[in-house]
């Protein structure tokens, strides 16, 4: 089995599933079918394009820094400035870090690689105003889509490890249920079970569609890596040398010569 792995990361995202009217929520991690949108950008595909290879893919998102939710009242006019938008209220992810997995044919799977690291469209997380930070592709693993987030190294921020130093962090994950249960994991570790309408039908906005899919909640433990020995900066904190030494003893200032000229200012 081959999975790709992405880190989701980036200042904002927001990823809609219930979103209606003047109220455009987000859920809590990213969804199938803001996924599934992502690798279709990539690749160069338009909203009237098929989508069924994509739909194929197995997926997973282990939530390795939640971030907070946040609301943005949002306004509009048009261009000439005399028509108002209706008001409504959006709502983000703010200092989000997920890791992502798609498990499928290896050979679809290295085609999505490339086109991640030199994509088609812009990608966004969720929303056109939400660009990810780089990079977004971590490449392939040879693993199930559950052991592949599993072993990955967790991916907060360094602030957010240092937080949770003292004790492992974990993780929630997402995964398709289908994963799960091939996994054969004993029932202790099985988790609760909910249904997602984010699987696309199509993108095309004449006959946009959902379906629905089960999704198990599981953990992973994850911990800050123990800091290295070896300081890069060390040798340059050490170092002896002030680069502004000699100017600071220079005695010749170039001032005083015109306090002295003029001695009553």
């Amino acid at each position: 089995m081959t999975v790709l792995l992405l880190r989701l990361a980036g200042p904002l995202q927001s990823w809609g599933v219930k979103s209606r009217f003047t109220v455009r929520a987000t859920e809590l991690a990213p969804t199938k079918s803001g996924i599934i949108g992502m690798l279709a950008a990539a690749v160069g595909r338009r909203r009237t394009d098929p989508i069924e290879d994509l739909l194929s893919l197995r997926f997973g998102v282990r939530k390795d820094q939640p971030g907070r939710v946040i609301r943005d009242f949002h306004t509009a006019r048009t261009l000439d400035g005399k028509t108002s938008m209706p008001l409504s209220d959006r709502y983000y992810l703010a200092d989000a870090v997920f890791l992502a997995g798609i498990e499928g044919d290896r050979a679809l799977l290295e085609g999505l690689d490339e086109a991640l690291r030199h994509p088609f469209f812009p990608l966004y997380l969720g929303r056109r105003s939400c660009p990810p930070t780089h990079p977004v592709s971590l490449g392939l693993r040879e693993a199930g889509l559950l052991d592949a987030l599993r072993a990955e190294p967790w991916l907060a921020a360094q602030w957010f490890q240092r937080k949770h130093r003292d004790k492992p962090f974990d993780a929630e994950m997402l995964l398709d249920q289908e994963v799960v249960q091939e996994a054969a994991l004993p029932a202790r570790e099985r988790g609760a079970v909910r249904g997602s309408r984010d699987v696309p039908a199509s993108f095309d906005p004449r006959r946009r569609d959902y379906g629905f899919r089960q999704v198990e909640r599981l953990t992973a433990r994850v911990s800050a890596p123990e800091p290295d020995p070896h300081d890069p900066m060390a040798e340059l904190s050490a170092d002896d040398h002030n680069p502004m030494a000699e100017l600071s003893a220079d005695a010749h200032d170039p001032m005083a010569e015109l306090e002295e000229a003029n001695p009553c200012s």
